[in-house]
């Protein structure tokens, strides 16, 4: 029997964007309530919106839906949190990024990792005599690829951001009203 109302699911990683207030403190303390509480926070990404006294955090957890709604009614406390959106919940884009430094001597392999970061799309933005540092953006499971194919190569030094995502326009209309839950 289920008593919040909430069918049982299978865990899952929920992606939330919460608008908060632009002020000091507000991500060590949402960051240190869902700790406190024992959710783990898997992916993690603040910066300021197109309204400087806004920013948005974009993080990911994983649970079920009762640990989806126990960390909405946790954030539902606090009181720099503006709005919430369950963005998993609607038709949504997400991005990481990565910056990769790859050993690149000069010859057949420099050749290689340049093929692979055309096949995805990357960039080489910095040429050492040694390395190249790529950037590769995409969905997690693109950039988790990408890292697994130049590993052979010898990754020197690797820094990834947190998940950033957002509701689809054609959709975000109908996915506040009914299946994003937003919180004011």
């Amino acid at each position: 029997m289920v008593k919040s109302g909430l069918m049982p699911s299978p865990t899952q990683r929920h992606v939330l964007s919460a608008l908060v207030q632009n002020v000091p403190g507000v991500l060590a303390h949402i960051s240190g309530m869902l700790a406190s509480r024992g959710f783990n926070i898997d992916s993690l990404a603040v910066g300021e919106t197109e309204n400087p006294v806004l920013s948005r955090m974009t993080f990911v957890v994983v649970g079920d839906n009762r640990v989806l709604e126990q960390v909405r009614k946790q954030l539902e406390k606090i009181v720099t949190v503006v709005k919430v959106i369950d963005v998993s919940a609607s038709d949504y884009v997400e991005r990481d990024l990565l910056l990769v430094k790859v050993q690149a001597p000069s010859g057949p392999r420099r050749a290689e990792i340049r093929e692979l970061v055309d096949i995805f799309r990357g960039r080489i933005v910095d040429v050492g005599p040694e390395e190249l540092m790529i950037e590769i953006s995409g969905r997690e499971n693109k950039v988790q690829a990408f890292i697994e194919r130049v590993r052979p190569y010898g990754i020197t030094e690797l820094v990834r951001t947190g998940r950033v995502a957002m509701v689809r326009s054609d959709s975000s209309a109908a996915a506040v009203g009914q299946n994003s839950r937003v919180i004011a």
